[in-house]
């Protein structure tokens, strides 16, 4: 049948007042809008719903059980559409969020903790994957949303990049190059470097950046993730191409280059130095195509974008 909310609704008010204008008024209608909703929803249903006369409305037996359902039925449709509209305001509910490792290690912990001390009924909780990992588990739905670096293929996917961050040279500073303000990244070639794996979003960009400066750099380790990294370097096996926000933040008192003749003590130490010309990697919100975040995943989403705004500003 095909039988509208309206035609049900001028219905109960006919049917409970006994007047198409008291109906009328109370509807917000025009009398003749109400009549014509009872007559085509009668139609509809092919019973007669009301005894008219020119001095009263009568219910028929059809009417008097309709209104008996109807009435409790549109109560609790009306609670079920009040209680989803107070949605677009709630602060609460859990969130999941995938992200791949080094934005899990530098970027999450301070968003989880922003969000804790601005929403403390949300809960966000955090998938720490690879990328191709936080990918499939957007697309299958199994999150609301992932943190990444800009994936190659995302013609299914809709992304919002949240920060450009460029490429540092990490390596000890007694090295040759940490006497430098900035590296250029065809000075890498003939050196040994320890680089992320290929399971990162970032090896792509920085295989690509090697190539096009004709670094042509010896690849000795490749590993998951920067804190291994880190220990390579300070055992001297090699440098490092590493994001800026991988880098810890005490290291920016080691910035000014180091003197030639650095004492041994210091020969362990590790600095970063700027890679020039600048190459960036794109950190991106990532969410399915056809996919809505709900209110409170959206909450989330704005708070991550605002807290990667300002970690390069620190």
């Amino acid at each position: 049948m095909n039988i509208s909310l309206r035609q049900l609704r001028a219905f109960v008010a006919v049917a409970q007042s006994s007047s198409f204008s008291r109906a009328a008024d109370a509807l917000a209608l025009t009398q003749p809008a109400v009549s014509r909703n009872v007559t085509d929803l009668e139609q509809a249903m092919g019973l007669l719903l009301l005894h008219r006369t020119t001095r009263e409305v009568e219910l028929t037996e059809a009417g008097r059980l309709l209104l008996g359902n109807l009435s409790r039925v549109l109560e609790e449709l009306d609670a079920c559409l009040l209680e989803v509209q107070g949605l677009a305001t709630q602060r609460k509910g859990r969130v999941k969020v995938a992200s791949s490792p080094t934005l899990s290690a530098h970027l999450m912990p301070q968003c989880i903790a922003r969000g804790r001390q601005q929403s403390p009924g949300v809960n966000i909780q955090l998938l720490d994957r690879i990328q191709s990992d936080v990918l499939l588990s957007v697309r299958s739905g199994e999150v609301d949303f992932g943190v990444v670096i800009d994936p190659s293929e995302k013609q299914d996917l809709h992304a919002q990049t949240i920060l450009a961050e460029p490429f540092c040279l990490v390596c000890l500073s007694s090295h040759g190059l940490a006497r430098k303000k900035e590296v250029h990244w065809a000075q890498l070639a003939g050196e040994s470097l320890v680089l992320l794996d290929h399971a990162s979003g970032s090896r792509r960009l920085i295989d690509a950046a090697l190539q096009s400066h004709g670094a042509s750099a010896s690849v000795v380790q490749e590993v998951g993730h920067t804190t291994t990294i880190y220990s390579m370097v300070q055992q001297g096996l090699g440098l490092s191409v590493v994001p800026r926000l991988a880098i810890p933040s005490a290291w920016a008192a080691r910035a000014a280059p180091a003197a030639a003749g650095a004492a041994a003590a210091d020969a362990a130490v590790l600095v970063s130095r700027p890679l020039v010309p600048r190459v960036q990697r794109s950190i991106m919100l990532v969410k399915r195509q056809q996919r809505e975040l709900s209110p409170v995943a959206h909450l989330v989403w704005d708070l991550i974008a605002a807290e990667a705004v300002s970690l390069l500003d620190e």
